[in-house]
């Protein structure tokens, strides 16, 4: 069985030519869309040990050598993965959300409204009466 090591290549590297296929829009060059591209299939891979890893009963040791990954790429894995839920988790916000506001304008207008309908049914509640 042939295992293939994760790359944990940094920013402005240059893509190994086979890598070059997985370019968006089928292009031979640029390394930005390989870079894009290299990383989203890269943060699915870190997602994909993490849940491997923590399944229960799962033997790491062998997940490790089938990625050939040591046990520090693992920790760093499942600390990206606590850091972005964290962050993830600060973004949304708990509790009520905010009540956009009315312009000016439209809150007079809607004021208006209801103070005529308010003296229409009292009219009519006294037309009722008689």
């Amino acid at each position: 069985m042939a295992y293939k090591r994760l790359s944990l290549r940094g920013e402005g590297s240059t893509p190994p030519k086979s890598a070059r296929f997985h370019n968006l829009g089928g292009k031979t060059d640029g390394a930005r869309e390989w870079q894009d591209t290299e990383e989203a299939t890269f943060s699915r891979g870190k997602w994909q040990i993490y849940q491997e890893c923590e399944q229960p009963g799962a033997t790491v040791g062998e997940i490790l050598r089938k990625y050939r990954l040591y046990s520090s790429d693992l920790q760093n894995i499942r600390r990206d993965v606590r850091d972005g839920a964290l962050e993830r988790l600060r973004q949304s916000r708990p509790g009520r959300k905010k009540v956009t506001a009315v312009p000016r304008e439209e809150h007079e207008q809607l004021k208006q409204d209801l103070a005529e309908k308010e003296k229409a049914l009292v009219e009519l509640s006294v037309c009722l009466r008689h």
